[in-house]
């Protein structure tokens, strides 16, 4: 059973994000007011302000805040920054800037420990021009060149991104991107093994559709994994936080409904309109796409 609560962030305008800390305990917020707000719980504790920062195009935040935040601001470069001292976060010095050729909507850093993985970051973007196709790039970290360079393009994503987020990564040897378009899409990117690719080059990847969901029969606006990458939650104009998660067999289903204001969901809306899989005919598509752009 889901129990709503509401909480009082003391944000002037409308609040775009929100993000816990490792633990949960803690909570930051951004809003159109230009301001990030830090609230903090514990047991038995409800959720209280604790501090505000006033947001801009430099803000001394933690990276994830910063570089999302930046992405109000700059369209299309992407940001990398890096404190140099840990004990002052309001000195930043720029290590990477990436462009993107599109106006970035925005981006999810690929959470994997593995050496095996070189760092990623997957770019989306709601450029509505007629001359945007492709609204998502895989950018990955070179080794050699120090750079980011462009590993793969998802062709098939042709509609306005709203959200994108890597699946947390415990050993698998593969990765899972969800996207918020006008649906929920979920992907895996399995690395092409090092001999078939060119040397020094960047990761090519064989790329599926595993699953896509309209359930919200509206936009859908963000998406988050849990912390083992195994449960997505979506959320949409339809006012409700959906709930995906695989079975053994890899199909998505949805397994609960969450809405803002705690009323019960009735079951022709539990249920919606899904197709929960797709590994036998989108991938084809998606890899001869990027086929057809490997000069790119």
């Amino acid at each position: 059973m889901f129990v709503a609560r509401s909480i009082a962030a003391d944000h002037k305008d409308l609040i775009h994000d929100v993000s816990f800390d490792f633990h949960g305990r803690r909570m930051a917020t951004c809003s159109s007011d230009q301001s990030v707000k830090v609230l903090v719980s514990g047991v038995g504790i409800p959720w209280l302000v604790v501090g505000s920062v006033w947001a801009g195009p430099w803000l001394s935040c933690s990276q994830r805040l910063l570089v999302g935040l930046v992405g109000i601001f700059f369209f299309f470069p992407f940001l990398r920054r890096r404190a140099p001292d840990v004990m002052n976060l309001s000195q930043w010095s720029l290590q990477h800037e990436v462009s993107c050729k599109l106006s970035c909507s925005c981006i999810s850093w690929n959470p994997s420990s593995s050496r095996a993985h070189s760092p990623m970051i997957a770019v989306g973007s709601d450029d509505s021009s007629p001359n945007a196709m492709a609204k998502v790039q895989i950018f990955e970290y070179n080794e050699n060149t120090r750079k980011y360079a462009k590993a793969e393009t998802l062709m098939t994503v042709t509609d306005p991104v709203h959200d994108i987020a890597f699946a947390p990564n415990l050993g698998r040897s593969f990765h899972i991107l969800a996207i918020a378009t006008k649906d929920v899409r979920i992907f895996t990117l399995k690395p092409v093994r090092k001999e078939l690719t060119s040397s020094g080059g960047p990761t090519k990847f064989e790329i599926h559709i595993v699953a896509q969901f309209d359930n919200h029969n509206s936009q859908v606006w963000r998406v988050s994994w849990n912390i083992t990458g195994t449960v997505l939650a979506s959320s949409g104009d339809d006012g409700c936080v959906r709930l995906w998660k695989a079975n053994y067999m890899d199909n998505w289903k949805c397994t609960g409904i969450l809405k803002g204001n705690g009323s019960p969901v009735n079951g022709n809306s539990q249920q919606g309109n899904s197709t929960p899989s797709l590994g036998s005919t989108i991938p084809n598509l998606q890899n001869s796409l990027n086929g057809s752009s490997a000069s790119r």
